[in-house]
């Protein structure tokens, strides 16, 4: 390289600087002054990635005085270049030196970046076509959305989140029994729609405790950042914005925080959200006198919020009126008059009975027989109706008969379009459940602490506070003035060490009530016996816990134990264990239920055991055998745990609270218990809608959407893709297990930042087993937004859009060269309308001789791309430079050829998504004939969809996006 004072140039890895002017030159260095940018830069002589920028003949340059040229004659004095053209403006001749040319001048386009000498490297263009090729395919993939949670492809779940995240502004409640994953369901249909486009702007109201499971479980399996709000943040937010809320995208609020504080629930409600998540929402209390402040806080937001996901598990717990309430929520065109309601339901109750009937493949009655017939009024369901009836039908064929009759009958029940559920009774896949009690003899120390607390008098309203102390001893005995340490005198630290002993090769997950008893439990461990263990706590940070999780996951070198308080019961997935230390109980069953579904869930491959530690004729005895023999809590899902507890509360925590050991109160609490037990599950049993259960597992629908996913899943295309940006962008690459990658940043790297990588390096994956075992992983799919970022990085951004290429080929005449070019077709339309899925990023391959003749189709990319050969840059500046002349004529001809493929590109385009969009209209009129569930607004809302999608298709164009030069050579490089 060859410098001057004032030459021009640009920086090959930093072109957002501007035009570069030499400043100042010495032995071994050169320096540059970007004034564009404000930046100076010095680099070594030798290796400067530096562009010496000179235009042609034919070329229109501009000065910083913002004077332009039409250039005519270059020629160069003293190392400048100067230009001699005609103004523009006053068509005079006049000449301008290179020291003053526009500081301001870039080049985007791939022919003036390839005239300039700004030429990439070979795999660079080949990586750029084949990022649009992705790109292409994934805007139109209808997996899109549902691939990327860290979750288990659980077929009901996957039906629920793609049958409601595709709709317009959808209004449901997810209702399923506990442990099923209404969370889940409730994320991948956030995570569809934003990914989707359908939503901008998403607003999660849980109850307070729920909060960072919450902000665990998006984060971590969805990869979704949501911003907690409470008092103290909306208070700083506030300095800066004046409406807090419009500071974030997606926002996580506590029910109480809303309800209580009314200024900032104003805020919330004029902050403009497409979704709304309400998490337990049969805490919404209602009546028509007095709904209570929460129902009213989330009936507010309602009303001008489109999307709203109730989630309950128990829609019915505060009575039926209260069900009502809350789909008045979602539709209150619709439920308007309770009465109006309930009539309506008893007409459902007719419909489920007969597909009851249907389901059972049972010979119809007569009467139900003409039931039908009456009710679905369709001539061509008369076979399956007489299959039905034949006896020496195959098995098979009846149950195909069933299917075409039971699936007009899911179109016309009432609710079935708002409101899922699913129980344990259709949801296959659960393990059982083994409880090993443990009972063991309470220490005197302890036992003075708790009489100490239990002779004193104490207000009802302090019941269930005293009781939880109670219940944790050791936390108890510590607060007073502790003769030893609780680690000391615990004889369930020498029953764990037991059992842990017992079970050497197995993994245990033990959750006790503080974050400080599982601290010393590490402690106690390790100091007698060796064991180890890791510890998980609220007080940790997210990063903390991740490798606090990772440490107990991992086969070799891990940790036997995981010792979790409360907060264990989060949502984290730790099924590859099986044993659970209950090393105390809590006082609410739901968190009873929370604690043991770490292990019971769908997916588990062994029996749980469950392994209950108490003291005996000890306040922990009175609340387990409660749990055990009155609601069999710990051996089944105890459905009706929450209701039990707010009847029997006041008598249980005052039975808790005795200073003598009453084994005639308990049996009595117990045997009451009982009776109300076994009436709620009739009740719920006699409530149990079987059509609605149907309709919300899916079916086959559910199990293909699940094994589409899997099939996905076993792909490589993802990992190999991957794999090669990161070699190109030198990223350095380590292998951390067969499944595992760990990605560092390196001296080569190409860009300054890459996204989701920092200076410690990240560990990723492309195997969901790998991810799901492996919390502190990241789980690499096309909707993660490290490889969203990638495709970005490598399309939207200059590189690889221009390159020279040699082509060895003895058949061919030694140079006569070639253009490969890349046009895409591009339009732009509101994320909402999801333009994608009709009209991609489409990239449009030329491949054009010298006399500008097409070859693109007589020669496939993939065939000539294993012929090309490098060219080092400066030979490939040489090359340009003799063939320039030569090049504009075939570019021109270029731009022809791919307009004439652009109305072929729209009109299918178009035909697809009238296709898709009228399908879909003409399902919903038909549904809405027999179901009122269909809304009106979003049948309209895809017609105009289809209007606003044909004008913005209309609207696309033609972008030249990148260049190659082929040069034919005889002579391998």
């Amino acid at each position: 390289m060859s410098f001057a004072l004032g030459q021009r140039w640009i920086s090959d890895s930093e072109s957002d600087l501007g035009l570069g002017t030499v400043i100042a030159i010495d032995g071994r260095s050169v320096s540059l002054l970007f004034p564009a940018s404000g930046e100076q830069r010095c680099y070594a002589k030798q290796q400067a990635p530096l562009t010496r920028i000179r235009f042609v003949a034919g070329d229109r340059i501009r000065s910083a005085e913002e004077q332009e040229l039409d250039v005519t004659d270059v020629h160069e004095e003293d190392g400048l270049v100067i230009y001699r053209g005609i103004d523009v403006s006053s068509g005079q001749p006049t000449t301008l030196r290179e020291t003053f040319l526009d500081h301001f001048l870039s080049f985007s386009q791939p022919q003036d970046r390839m005239y300039s000498g700004q030429i990439d490297r070979l795999d660079a263009f080949s990586l750029r076509y084949q990022s649009l090729q992705r790109l292409h395919r994934l805007q139109q993939n209808p997996l899109r959305g549902l691939s990327g949670g860290r979750i288990d492809l659980i077929p009901h779940q996957l039906f629920i989140a793609e049958e409601v995240a595709k709709r317009h502004a959808p209004r449901v409640m997810l209702a399923d029994e506990v442990g099923l994953g209404k969370t889940i369901e409730a994320a991948l249909i956030i995570h569809q729609q934003l990914i989707c486009g359908l939503a901008q702007r998403v607003l999660i109201v849980v109850p307070e405790s729920l909060q960072h499971q919450w902000l665990v479980e998006m984060l971590r399996r969805f990869n979704l950042p949501v911003a907690i709000f409470d008092q103290e943040r909306c208070q700083q937010s506030a300095l800066d914005q004046q409406n807090p809320f419009e500071s974030e995208q997606l926002v996580l609020c506590s029910l109480e925080f809303l309800s209580t504080e009314s200024s900032w629930r104003q805020l919330a409600v004029e902050a403009g959200w497409d979704l709304m998540v309400v998490d337990e929402a049969h805490h919404l209390e209602w009546s028509e006198t007095e709904p209570s402040t929460a129902y009213q806080c989330i009936s507010a937001l309602a009303e001008t919020i489109p999307g709203i996901i109730l989630l309950t598990a128990t829609p019915d717990q505060l009575g039926h009126r209260s069900h009502f309430a809350r789909l008045q929520l979602l539709d209150p065109d619709r439920f308007y008059d309770y009465q109006d309601f309930v009539q309506q339901e008893q007409q459902y109750q007719h419909i489920a009975a007969l597909a009851k009937a249907v389901l059972h493949e049972q010979p119809l009655s007569p009467t139900n027989r003409q039931a039908l017939m009456d009710l679905l009024q369709d001539e061509q369901l008369t076979p399956a109706l007489d299959t039905l009836q034949q006896s020496k039908t195959t098995d098979i064929e009846q149950q195909q008969a069933a299917q075409q009759l039971l699936q007009p009958l899911l179109d016309r029940h009432g609710t079935g379009r708002i409101l899922f559920r699913n129980s344990r009774r259709t949801i296959q896949g659960f393990p059982k459940r083994h409880a090993n009690l443990i009972p063991l003899q309470s220490p005197e120390l302890y036992q003075r602490s708790a009489d100490t607390i239990k002779q004193a008098t104490i207000k009802p309203s302090l019941h269930s506070e005293i009781a939880g102390q109670l219940l944790t001893p050791e936390r108890l005995y510590q607060q007073g003035a502790p003769e030893q340490a609780w680690v000391d005198i615990d004889p369930r630290i020498p029953a764990l060490i037991a059992l842990l002993k017992q079970h050497k090769t197995e993994k245990f997950l033990l959750i006790c009530a503080h974050a400080q008893t599982a601290i010393e439990l590490e402690k106690a461990l390790m100091q007698r016996e060796g064991i180890r263990a890791a510890v998980f706590h609220e007080q940790m940070s997210i990063l903390e816990r991740d490798k606090a999780a990772a440490y107990f996951a991992q086969q070799d070198y891990s940790a036997q134990i995981l010792l979790c308080s409360e907060i264990g019961s989060e949502g984290r997935n730790f099924q590859f264990a099986h044993h659970l230390v209950l090393f105390d109980l809590p006082l609410n069953p739901d968190l009873l239920e929370q604690r043991i579904g770490r292990l019971d869930r769908i997916g588990q491959q062994q029996e749980i055991q469950l392994h209950v530690m108490y003291f005996r004729q000890h306040t922990q005895e009175y609340l387990l055998q409660w749990y055990h023999q009155a609601l069999n809590a710990l051996e089944q899902t105890c459905q009706t745990g929450a209701a039990l507890y707010q009847q029997y509360a006041p008598a249980l925590t005052e039975l808790l609270l005795k200073p003598e050991w009453s084994d005639a109160g308990l049996q009595s609490l117990i045997q009451q218990s009982q009776h109300s037990h076994q009436h709620l599950l009739e009740q719920l049993e006699q409530g149990r809608d079987q059509l609605l259960e149907i309709h919300s597992s899916g079916g086959q629908n559910a199990q293909q959407l699940s094994e589409q996913l899997q099939q996905l899943d076993r792909q490589h295309h993802l990992a190999s893709f991957m794999i090669q940006c990161w070699d190109q962008l030198g990223i350095t690459q380590e292998e951390r297990s067969d499944t595992c990658l760990i990605l560092k940043t390196s001296e080569h790297m190409e860009i300054s930042h890459y996204p989701g990588l920092d200076d410690e390096g990240i560990s990723v994956t492309f195997d969901r087993a790998t991810a799901l075992a492996q919390e502190d992983i990241q789980f690499l799919s096309w909707d993660h937004p490290m490889v969203l970022h990638t495709l970005d990085l490598l399309t939207q951004e200059q590189r690889g859009n221009n390159t020279v290429a040699l082509l060895p080929n003895p058949a061919l005449p030694a140079g006569s060269w070639f253009l490969e070019l890349i046009y895409l077709v591009e339009a732009s339309a509101p994320p909402v309308l999801q333009l994608g899925r009709y009209l991609p990023v489409t990239p449009l391959r030329l491949l054009l001789e010298a006399q500008g003749r097409n070859l693109a189709q007589s020669v496939p990319a993939e065939q000539l791309e294993k012929q090309l050969e490098p060219v080092a840059k400066q030979a490939s500046v040489k090359i340009v430079k003799a063939l320039r002349s030569q090049l504009d004529p075939v570019l021109q001809q270029a731009e022809q050829h791919a307009l004439q493929q652009l109305p072929t590109v729209k009109q299918h385009a178009k035909q697809r998504m009238q296709q898709a969009l009228q399908e879909e209209i003409q399902r919903l009129q038909q549904l809405q004939a027999v179901n009122p569930a269909v809304r009106p607004e979003e049948i309209e809302h895809l017609r105009q969809q289809q209007i606003d999608l044909t004008s913005y298709i209309d609207k696309a164009r033609l972008k030249l996006d990148a260049v190659r030069l082929i040069v034919v050579s005889h002579d391998k490089p």
